[in-house]
């Protein structure tokens, strides 16, 4: 439909004609004031309709994860301070006399008041926006899918959802959940992640999640995984799904699934085919069920100057080997994407209360990425460079450093002029070229441990007169 919340975010979209001047221009080319007008009326959310609208509100989240300190009052202080008036088409009497109190209270209930179905939809229109907009990759769209754990704070909705671990010496004090993201391989966009409880009757495989997380890729995109990934179920999943894979088998699966003799030149077709377990576990499964695609088994040699490893690639991809094993050798990315959603974007210790929170803060925490991503990509059109050698922290320094600035410009040819200035100090933030260095064992260092360690008593309760 030509009226949907979908073509009215479409028209202003990313159009490589206008520039971005800034994370929050980007946002709201992306996803317009009307876009949540439209989108709000089915839902009825019940959120303040004078200073902390559903577009205020949903920016201020993002615009904590962007920020170093990330916390409420420095959120509040970007509304006291003055917000835009694209972002604020129609202000209250306060925002126009410019009287906002600096309390943390009406914007810390408008998050909670905020409903989940708008933060997915928000997430869901910016990444296919962004998507649309970056250049397209060699051998097209291809996501690695790779999962980590969050540790969320000590209360009694989260023990519940997310059950802790627990081992010989008790149960563990904090909840735990396992999420799963995916990745562009070539631009690092990320698509909305899946998650679920690590521990407990309700506990979530990273397998079961990729097959979730598949339904959410773009049309034909494919999927990359690791020795994690590497079984039946992922492959059967992708092929119904009509979405091409490469994955990577332990030596023991593939000599089980294939054959006991693979040499290191191997790259023959293959019909792979459901062992015992993996039937067990699928019991729907029509007794002819395979998958059929190519086995490729080589010998490489990483750069660092390790040991040779040996691999085994399941592709249905129909290129060269040279190619696959390069595109394989990008696999890495994904590692470095998880270690910036979790420390410069915050996420390895969440501080929701909730599970509904954790789910809102979580999923605005992967647009507050996409955003960075796409100034990234927009710079890299403009460099002729590739988006992955940009450092995603020193990009995330230059917008923090400008985007104050940038929106107390009045002047449209002033903010234009500003706006090169910046784009040129994005430029520059190159990843450093390190030295290889020499490889060596994994090893830890030895901690002197002065006090004894603190035994939970099963007496005491969570603290719950803050939730949020």
């Amino acid at each position: 439909m030509n009226n949907s919340p979908q073509s009215s975010a479409t028209a202003p979209g990313l159009q490589q004609k206008k520039r971005i001047a800034s994370v929050l221009e980007l946002f709201l080319k992306v996803v317009p004031v009307a876009f949540f007008e439209h989108l709000s009326l089915p839902l009825k959310p019940r959120h303040h309709n004078g200073v902390f609208t559903l577009p205020v509100v949903i920016w201020l989240m993002i615009f904590q994860r962007l920020d170093d300190k990330g916390s409420l009052w420095v959120a509040v202080q970007e509304v006291v301070r003055g917000l835009p008036a694209s972002l604020i088409p129609r202000p209250s009497q306060r925002l126009r006399k410019r009287t906002v109190s600096s309390h943390t209270g009406g914007y810390n209930q408008a998050r909670q008041r905020l409903p989940l179905q708008v933060v997915e939809q928000v997430n869901s229109t910016t990444f296919q926006q962004l998507m649309e907009s970056r250049p397209p990759g060699p051998n097209g769209d291809m996501f690695i899918l790779d999962g980590s754990t969050l540790l969320m704070p000590h209360t009694q909705p989260l023990l519940e959802a997310y059950p802790p671990s627990r081992n010989q010496h008790g149960v563990s004090h904090w909840p735990i959940m396992r999420v799963l993201v995916g990745h562009d391989v070539h631009c690092g966009l990320a698509t909305r992640p899946r998650w679920g409880p690590v521990h407990g009757p309700k506990a979530v495989s990273e397998q079961g999640l990729a097959e979730e997380l598949m339904d959410e890729l773009p049309a034909g995109a494919g999927v990359m995984g690791d020795r994690n990934f590497g079984v039946f179920s992922v492959a059967w999943a992708a092929q119904q799904r009509n979405r091409p894979v490469l994955l990577r088998l332990t030596p023991a699966r593939a000599k089980r699934a294939f054959g006991p003799v693979l040499c290191s030149r191997t790259d023959q077709g293959v019909h792979w085919k459901p062992s015992r377990w993996d039937r067990d576990g699928h019991p729907d499964w029509s007794p002819d069920v395979r998958v059929t695609g190519r086995l490729i088994v080589r010998k490489v040699y990483p750069s660092d100057g390790s040991g040779p490893i040996k691999l085994y690639l399941f592709t249905t991809l129909d290129l060269p080997v040279d190619e696959i094993l390069q595109l394989y050798g990008l696999r890495w990315n994904v590692e470095t994407d998880l270690r910036t959603l979790k420390k410069t974007i915050r996420l390895e210790m969440l501080d929701c209360r909730t599970p509904e929170m954790v789910a809102k803060e979580l999923i605005l925490a992967i647009t507050a990425y996409n955003l960075v991503r796409a100034v990234i990509n927009a710079s890299a059109q403009r460099t002729r460079m590739d988006p992955r050698q940009y450092s995603f922290s020193r990009v995330q320094d230059v917008l923090n450093a400008w985007l104050p600035y940038l929106a107390s410009i009045p002047s449209e040819t002033e903010r234009e002029a500003e706006f090169e200035r910046m784009m040129r100090s994005v430029a520059q933030c190159k990843l450093y070229k390190r030295k290889r260095t020499k490889s060596y064992p994994r090893a830890v260092w030895g901690t002197n441990r002065t006090f004894p360690r603190r035994k939970a008593s099963s007496s005491q309760e969570p603290d719950t007169h803050n939730p949020s």
